[in-house]
């Protein structure tokens, strides 16, 4: 398996520039450091123009492309094919993007609004990714993988190198966690810059795969559910090559938040950070409020990594409305600090 370096991380940062936003905001988070008890600072990739870090991965591996390129087509939970979508775009490729019908019309929406071409296959990412299998083999497109590709992996790292050169005396990070792109990336570049730090990838109790995969040590199938935090959702592909590896060398610890957690989370983000963020972007702070990391060591940052929130759903959690996720009510609670 052809190895991660650092390298291939600083080259994405030159490669994405003009595409993706390069230094996201880092701000302080006063509420979450009260209860953290030190300082949590917020890394704001919510700022990209997709909304989402998603962009980062995709600027990097659309821009590694041949000029001849037929076009793109990736799977997606929505971030990622947002993030395709705009790289794509900007390169005047055409992209089709393949998902599952568990993902939330307002990021299909988003992603059709960006021009690109949106196939809604099967109820799961595996049924999805048959569909672009397909389209591979019979049209010619290129497959840009939502995490378990180096191109994508070292951008979504770059926010590793973007963290330690904007607080150089971080102790610790908190990174949600998916299929790994991201948490990998992080994980890996932090790791080589300063061996002490604390990783935690963050992910919901439901339909974890890489949690899963984690302790059994392989890959292994999951089945899907609906989740507040929707952008977590999804396996990681039996044939994993690298997030996997990545996650169980560079993560220091996994850690699950109820559904019923990240919707507390995203209210304290909004009431007291005034910020707009999806499910998947709030689990640190869900894990901070639980008191599931024990004893923290600060300066923390929390990665809050999109805000392409079903504003629907959103409305509902910010009234303290309950939310019907499948046949899983979460009940819905009034905003209190």
């Amino acid at each position: 398996m052809e190895p991660l370096t650092l390298a291939d991380i600083l080259a994405a940062r030159r490669r994405m520039a003009g595409v993706a936003t390069l230094d996201t905001p880092l701000v302080p988070s006063p509420f979450l450091s009260r209860i953290a008890g030190c300082d949590v600072h917020l890394k704001l990739e919510l700022a990209q123009a997709t909304g989402a870090f998603k962009l980062r991965g995709a600027a990097n591996a659309v821009g590694l492309l041949p000029d001849d390129t037929a076009g793109v087509i990736c799977c997606s939970t929505g971030n990622h094919g947002r993030g395709v979508a705009y790289a794509a775009a900007r390169r005047g490729l055409r992209a089709v993007i393949c998902m599952s019908s568990l993902v939330p019309q307002a990021k299909v929406d988003g992603i059709k609004a960006l021009g690109a071409e949106v196939r809604i296959t099967g109820k799961s990412q595996d049924d999805a990714q048959v569909e672009a299998d397909r389209l591979v083999r019979e049209e010619g497109l290129t497959e840009v993988a939502p995490f378990d590709a180096l191109p994508v992996i070292a951008g979504q790292g770059t926010i590793g190198l973007e963290l330690m050169e904007q607080l150089p005396e971080l102790e610790t990070v908190l990174i949600p966690l998916s299929g790994g792109g991201l948490a990998g990336g992080i994980a890996f570049a932090l790791k080589r810059m300063k061996p002490s730090i604390r990783i935690v990838g963050i992910t919901m109790e439901r339909g974890a795969a890489m949690h899963a995969a984690l302790q059994a040590g392989r890959p292994v199938e999951i089945t899907e559910v609906p989740s507040l935090a929707d952008s977590l959702g999804g396996g990681i592909g039996l044939g994993n090559r690298h997030t996997l590896a990545l996650c169980r060398d560079c993560l220091d610890e996994v850690v699950l938040v109820t559904e019923e957690e990240i919707y507390r989370a995203m209210q304290a983000h909004y009431y007291e950070d005034r910020i707009v963020c999806e499910g998947a972007s709030a689990v640190g702070a869900a894990a901070l409020m639980a008191g599931k990391l024990g004893t923290v060591k600060g300066p923390v940052a929390s990665i809050v990594t999109g805000r392409n929130v079903d504003m629907a759903v959103f409305t509902d959690i910010m009234k303290g409305r309950d939310v019907k996720l499948g046949d899983y009510l979460v009940k819905g609670t009034f905003y209190a600090a």
